[in-house]
């Protein structure tokens, strides 16, 4: 069975206040759930919902600054 973390746990491992995790749950972005009072969220589902926010580094471009010409003189 999947082992379940309350809001004071989640928190302390995202390293984010409560109140963030209770926003992120009145906005319904993240997965959890409702067992009478109390709000559960499972290690493997969240798991699964950060590595699906997990940004992919980015390809850095190259810039190519064209000297200015000088113009009739």
């Amino acid at each position: 069975m999947d082992s379940f973390l309350d809001v004071q746990q989640l928190s302390k491992l995202l390293n984010v206040r409560p109140m963030t995790i209770y926003g992120w749950i009145h906005e319904g972005l993240i997965p959890y759930y409702k067992l009478g009072r109390l709000v559960r969220f499972s290690e493997c589902e969240i798991q699964k919902w950060l590595n699906k926010r997990k940004k992919q580094e980015r390809a850095r471009r190259v810039v190519e600054i064209d000297k200015p010409t000088r113009g009739p003189s």
